[in-house]
C-alpha cells in the first residue's frame, strides 16, 4: 500500500492551497483517512480527520479555514486550506487507516504519506 501525497507549495498569507493524497495497492477497505502536520522542532499534530462515511473532524487552529473531503472511488483525501497563516508552515501527512482484502473491518493497520511542504509566507 502506497499513499502519494501531492499539492504543497508557497503560498502568501491569506492565501489558498489545495492538497490531495491517493491511496494505492492492496486495499480492502479505506477506513479513516487524515491529514498531520509536523513544524520544525515541533511534534506531528492532527490537522484533520475524516471517516469512510464523510464525518470530519478538525484542529481548532484550522476550524473555519480548512475543509477535508474524499473521493472513495478514487481512494483519495483531500485537505481545502483557505485563509493560510504562517504558522500554518509545516510538512503536511496524509494518514490511513487500511484494512487488507479478505480481512474483517476490525482489522486495521495505519499508513503515512511521504510529506509535502506547505510554507506560508510574504
Amino acid at each position: 500500500v502506497q499513499l502519494q501525497a501531492s499539492g504543497g507549495g508557497l503560498v502568501q498569507p491569506g492565501g489558498s492551497l489545495r492538497l490531495s493524497c491517493a491511496a494505492s495497492g492492496s486495499i480492502g477497505s479505506l477506513n479513516d483517512m487524515g491529514w498531520y502536520r509536523q513544524a520544525p522542532g515541533k511534534q506531528r499534530d492532527l490537522v484533520a480527520r475524516i471517516t469512510k462515511v464523510g464525518v470530519a473532524t478538525y484542529a481548532d487552529s484550522v476550524k473555519g479555514r480548512f475543509t477535508i473531503s474524499r473521493d472513495n472511488a478514487k481512494n483519495t483525501v483531500y485537505l481545502q486550506m483557505n485563509s493560510l497563516k504562517p504558522e500554518d508552515t509545516a510538512v503536511y501527512y496524509c494518514n490511513a487507516a487500511i484494512t487488507p482484502p479478505g480481512l474483517h473491518i476490525s482489522v486495521q493497520y495505519n499508513y503515512w504519506g511521504q510529506g509535502t511542504q506547505v510554507t506560508v509566507s510574504s
